[in-house]
């Protein structure tokens, strides 16, 4: 039985944490019969992904990349285009979190939170377009935005922003591409645990579990529930849904 993305050329940002949700998609991507390429500013963490997804009998490519770069995102789209000539799947997940207080926040905290966190999806999706176009079958743009974008968050001001903005981004790029069947939607994790929660946790042990206990559900997500609604948009089975927001937080924007 052919896989949910069988045959189908993806890209997915972010990769270099083997706990992180752009590996759970890489793999879960390549399990379902997608070439992947895998990118991320750690290139050794992104090397022990891949490695880790083709030693499976996946089919992963690791190519190091600075999202904020617009060389280096040309670069890659003409990389892909010479060795397939054509792109299925982009995931804009790559993306950081400086979390202070307004008054601590500091301009190049904020220049840098919107360059990695909304400059990037711009260039990702644009030159994802461009190809899709080239070959004219459709496509799937999936972006990553947050619960943090949809709600305010103390401490996220920047972030919020950020991701605020690839929320309504998705909606006017799926509006602009629908009648070419390319479509695009965006994805709000909640809290989810990942490498970055153990230092919470760690730090503040006590302040942590009231967290969780704040959470319907009362535990935090795994990478993989991220990874599966993003498989979900990326496959056919979501071909005619484009401009939606979809939210994965265990009921926390729900209350």
């Amino acid at each position: 039985m052919a896989g949910r993305l069988q045959g189908k050329i993806t890209l997915v940002t972010g990769c270099g944490s083997d706990r992180g949700l752009g590996a759970a998609m890489a793999h879960r991507f390549a399990e379902e019969g997608a070439v992947v390429y895998a990118t991320d500013l750690d290139g050794e963490g992104l090397e022990g992904v891949v490695n880790a997804i083709n030693a499976k009998g996946g089919t992963a490519h690791a190519v190091v990349q600075d999202v904020t770069d617009t060389g280096q995102w040309d670069a890659l789209f003409e990389r892909i285009e010479s060795e397939h000539g054509r792109l299925d799947v982009i995931v804009n997940n790559a993306g950081i979190a400086v979390l202070k207080m307004i008054g601590d926040l500091s301009a190049a905290d904020w220049s840098k939170q919107l360059s990695v966190n909304l400059d990037s999806v711009f260039y990702g999706t644009q030159g994802a377009i461009k190809l899709m176009r080239k070959v004219g079958e459709g496509g799937s743009i999936i972006n990553l935005s947050s619960i943090g974008g949809l709600v305010g968050v103390p401490a996220c001001t920047a972030y919020g922003a950020a991701k605020g903005g690839v929320r309504i981004f998705s909606k006017a790029v799926a509006m602009e591409c629908a009648a070419e069947n390319i479509r695009c939607n965006s994805v709000h994790p909640g809290m989810i645990e990942t490498a970055m929660q153990d230092v919470a946790r760690r730090d503040n042990p006590e302040g942590f579990k009231e967290i969780v206990k704040g959470i319907p559900m009362q535990r935090m997500g795994d990478p993989l529930d991220i990874a599966n609604m993003v498989l979900f948009l990326a496959s056919d089975e979501a071909g005619y849904i484009t401009g939606g927001e979809f939210t994965v937080d265990g009921g926390v924007t729900a209350m």
